[in-house]
């Protein structure tokens, strides 16, 4: 059974590396080319090493393993980089990241919003509650502000940190908001985790079906969903 199960995720794993390929593709047409160099130019070196060293068999073998490990890592970071191209300036980008941020992490998008579109999101865990706003930075500590003073009402002694995503000063690009949250000090033990969920719910959604904009995330994120 074990056996089967293994035959019948490879498929679908083959099957996502050539679906973050094209998306890859379409915004980094020059990835194809850029691996195929990185592959040969690693293989030709630790040829050549094989060669001056009397093993060249041994060398080729290696120099197979190393180029394939070269071409995944370089894969990788280009595929990030293409995926974060494609969310960036959507309405909602940051609830994406979120959404994937790890587990021990619960994700509620746009627990707030505007008419201008500009949103905040919140997340709950060991660090304690943090406040994501994405759009106008004028608008949404505007936002971030108002969220805190209605948490304030069920939720007390626990730290909230608050983010807006953008380039400006002060403000988290959206491909380091991930990185962000997961630096953050452990404050809270599991239990009170789950307590304020339970308080936090019960301030409602503001947009319990709000879209999140969709696509292959970087693979090498390794992003399982916290919720």
């Amino acid at each position: 059974m074990a056996r089967e199960s293994s035959e019948s995720s490879t498929p679908g794993r083959l099957k996502q590396i050539v679906q973050t390929y094209k998306m890859t593709r379409r915004v980094d047409s020059k990835v194809g080319l850029v691996l195929a160099a990185v592959g040969i130019v690693t293989f030709g070196v630790v040829l050549a090493i094989g060669f001056l060293i009397g093993h060249p068999i041994y060398a080729g073998i290696l120099g197979f393993l190393l180029a394939f490990l070269a071409m995944a890592v370089i894969f990788g970071r280009r595929a990030e980089r293409a995926a974060f191209g494609q969310l960036e300036g959507q309405p909602g980008a940051a609830a994406a990241v979120l959404e994937n941020v790890g587990r021990g992490w619960s994700v509620t998008p746009a627990v707030a919003m505007n008419k201008s579109q500009d949103l905040v999101h919140r997340a709950v865990g060991k660090a304690g509650i943090v406040l994501v706003g994405e759009g106008n930075p004028n608008r949404v500590k505007s936002l971030l502000a108002a969220e805190k003073r209605k948490m304030a009402r069920v939720v007390l002694d626990v730290p909230v940190t608050d983010i807006i995503v953008g380039t400006g000063e002060g403000e988290v690009p959206l491909k380091k908001v991930r990185t962000t949250l997961l630096k953050l000090p452990r404050v809270l033990p599991g239990p009170k985790v789950t307590e304020v969920n339970d308080r936090l719910r019960a301030l409602g959604d503001l947009m319990k079906n709000m879209p999140v904009p969709k696509g292959p995330m970087p693979k090498g994120m390794r992003m399982p969903k916290g919720r």
